[in-house]
């Protein structure tokens, strides 16, 4: 069976009683709200079908309404993620790593063609309570990425597979572009350039290398190596919910060729592989000891495609396996 987070079921019956419903009207609802202080998780089945229920009591749109209210930190260790992005579109392939490792309830996969770019959702719709949520889910990108760029981008087209409502109000106040029903997938339709924007986070740090490099050329010096050994781990840490990032990737961000970031991490006594695994184990070791996190969810977040892997990984590094270390 699948399971949903505990926030986004919150979140659902918060802002339908911030709609005027009454609690005495959740008292059906399949998982009860005097059990929710109790649960990480609810049945995919009783989400959808809180879905139902709302969308019957509050109109058409609630769906589209409550998307709009989400925020990055709702989303648990996936907007955990998502808040080290380096550009935009990149939440989508996070996304797409992380239910391919844990779990088959979403699949994200992005197309472009041209200056346009879409990102289909791939779930098809077996009760209304999911078409609802896909509702939901679409909705929630918009302010999702306006919220990592801390820009106004809009969509530029949104489609869905079933039959529209017959108030659309709500939709084509969240979208503000052109909506169609009845199409062949679930989709939401972005100007490529808009989703290669940086996120405003990397473009405050990379921004600040790109500085640095600078008054390195104009005034001849060199920061000191230490420094820039920091700098790199501070770019693989955000890079690794990506996977692992390639030296290349890291030296462009840094505004310097691989070469010359491989020469100055050398007078620093270390390599590129060194510091990829001294923040993988670091992560690792930190989000066992402190956070509730499963294996699978720390597994994603040090890089990892698979949890075997990482499991042979973190006990070459200790000694222990993953749930041992946790225990001790």
């Amino acid at each position: 069976m699948n399971y949903i987070s505990i926030n986004l079921y919150k979140k659902m019956i918060n802002w339908a009683i911030a709609e005027g419903i009454d609690k005495d009207e959740l008292n059906d609802i399949p998982t009860p709200i005097k059990d929710l202080d109790h649960l990480q998780a609810v049945p995919a089945d009783h989400f959808f079908e809180l879905h139902e229920i709302l969308d019957e009591k509050l109109g058409p749109g609630f769906s589209v309404r409550v998307g709009q209210q989400m925020k990055i930190e709702d989303y648990g260790v996936l907007g955990l993620s998502w808040r080290t992005c380096s550009w935009a579109g990149e939440i989508f392939d996070r996304s797409e790593r992380y239910f391919k490792m844990l779990s088959n309830t979403y699949v994200f996969k992005v197309e472009k063609a041209g200056d346009q770019s879409t990102i289909f959702l791939y779930r098809d719709a077996y009760r209304r309570g999911l078409e609802l949520s896909n509702e939901a889910t679409i909705s929630a990108t918009i302010v999702v990425l306006e919220a990592m760029t801390e820009t106004d981008i809009r969509p530029t087209q949104v489609t869905f597979k079933h039959d529209p409502p017959h108030d659309l109000s709500s939709y084509n106040q969240a979208f503000q572009c052109p909506i169609l029903f009845n199409q062949p997938q679930n989709s939401i339709s972005y100007k490529t350039v808009d989703l290669e924007k940086r996120t405003a986070k990397a473009d405050k740090n990379i921004n600040q290398f790109l500085v640095e490099r600078v008054e390195e050329e104009t005034k001849g010096l060199e920061l000191n190596a230490t420094k820039i050994a920091r700098d790199v781990e501070t770019l693989i840490r955000d890079a690794l919910p990506s996977g692992i990032p390639g030296i290349v990737q890291v030296s462009e961000q840094m505004g310097m060729s691989n070469r010359t970031l491989t020469r100055r991490l050398g007078e620093n006594g270390v390599t590129f592989r060194d510091l990829i695994k001294n923040s993988q184990e670091e992560i690792a070791k930190d989000l066992l000891s402190n956070t509730k996190m499963s294996i699978a969810e720390i597994a994603y977040q040090t890089g990892f495609s698979e949890q075997s892997a990482f499991n042979r990984a973190f006990k070459r590094w200790t000694g222990s396996a993953p749930l041992e270390f946790r225990k001790n």
